[in-house]
């Protein structure tokens, strides 16, 4: 069995053309950077590219592949030398009791599939070429569709405040807006690890995927998981998913909850952090505050951690995050040892220091190790690391 590191939430900002797919997306964020940088750069194994649903970026890939740049797997996916893609989309369903929006991942083996999905969605949405659109069907019927086409169904970032499973307005179980059964896996989103929410008792037969939901080339892999597979491909991904054969998660990497941008309960308006309970803001007397994800588990948890075995949750700190780490000091690192996935496991203190000031060496050594202080993020910003020995 071999160690893969796999990042299956990744935005296209543009297609070939120029037209916009994830509208908040960077305009950089084009199919063959994505595969290029997460391939070179970042040292993936395995990505998802979750707005295949759009007609121009299934065009694309289709090229690629007829020029032989991408080469179809026997067993599903696209391989880009040793980067495997998994075509996928990303789509918002609305809850039948609250109305409240949730997103989803869907993926598929290969592009026909994915294409056959796009002409289902062009009936059931407004526009087929962005993003994360609200689809006009339940999330059982969006269920029901996926597995019939031989997909995978993930509920994406469930711990969001907004735009997911158990985010604002969200009141009822999972069981009230999925089918249970026809759910792979759960994604958790940038604030909350797999402590968190093994305190939620139906979350506890899923597997949990950590993945960067990236809108920039720099955002992918700031989460991402280390799986156990023969080999790259999407049926291999699948079993991983259900844990079959010895495919495993073998770890989940993702930030420190507390860089999250919706760890904790800010005021909607200066951010200023709300202490439980309390009614107004203690510096702009605001009585509206965005709730964060440490309290949004505690209203939802049953009580009791959930008793399931599951791989080890690593904090990981992007190295976008340390400081020291600029563009400079990057491309210093990069031209050094490669790709970001060989500095954050692998490269000594004293390889390191080569490359870097030895401070920021320190830094990314205490990041390996956990050993970091951060401020909490809140309210749509993000946390910060504290320098300080």
């Amino acid at each position: 069995m071999n160690q893969y590191f796999a990042d299956m939430h990744i935005h296209v900002g543009r297609t070939k053309s120029g037209r916009a797919v994830k509208i908040t997306g960077a305009k950089t964020l084009t199919v063959s950077n994505i595969i290029s940088h997460a391939r070179d750069r970042k040292g993936l194994h395995m990505v998802g590219i979750i707005d295949c649903h759009s007609p121009e970026v299934l065009d694309e890939l289709e090229e690629l592949a007829s020029k032989g740049e991408l080469v179809r797997h026997q067993d599903g996916g696209l391989m880009y030398g040793g980067l495997c893609i998994i075509p996928g989309s990303e789509l918002e369903i609305r809850s039948e009791a609250t109305g409240a929006p949730i997103h989803v991942l869907c993926f598929f083996p290969n592009l026909a599939v994915m294409r056959d999905f796009s002409k289902y969605l062009s009936l059931h949405l407004k526009n087929i070429h962005l993003s994360s659109q609200r689809v006009y069907l339940t999330g059982k019927a969006l269920q029901d569709k996926t597995k019939e086409l031989g997909g995978l169904f993930i509920p994406a970032h469930i711990f969001t405040p907004f735009k997911s499973l158990y985010g604002k307005g969200v009141k009822q179980s999972l069981s009230e807006v999925f089918d249970e059964k026809k759910i792979d896996a759960v994604e958790l989103g940038l604030s909350a690890d797999t402590e968190m929410a093994d305190a939620i008792k139906e979350l506890g037969e899923y597997t949990f995927l950590t993945n960067s939901d990236a809108h920039s080339l720099a955002k992918i892999a700031r989460e991402y998981q280390a799986v156990f597979m023969e080999d790259t491909s999407f049926h291999e991904f699948s079993l991983v998913l259900r844990q079959e054969a010895g495919r495993k998660v073998a770890a989940n990497y993702g930030l420190d909850p507390l860089l999250g941008k919706y760890h904790r309960t800010v005021c909607s308006n200066c951010l200023t952090p709300i202490p439980e309970g309390g009614e107004a803001c203690s510096q702009c007397k605001n009585s509206r505050y965005v709730k964060g994800v440490a309290d949004r588990i505690v209203e939802l948890s049953s009580g009791k951690r959930n008793n399931v075995q599951r791989p080890p949750y690593i904090h990981q700190v992007p190295l976008e995050f340390i400081p020291g780490v600029g563009k400079k000091a990057m491309e210093s690192l990069m031209d050094h040892f490669g790709t970001e996935m060989s500095v954050l496991h692998s490269v000594p203190f004293e390889a390191l220091k080569k490359a870097v000031p030895e401070r920021t060496a320190e830094l990314i050594v205490q990041a390996r190790e956990g050993k970091l202080k951060v401020h909490a993020g809140g309210g749509g910003r993000y946390g910060k690391v504290q320098d300080k020995k």
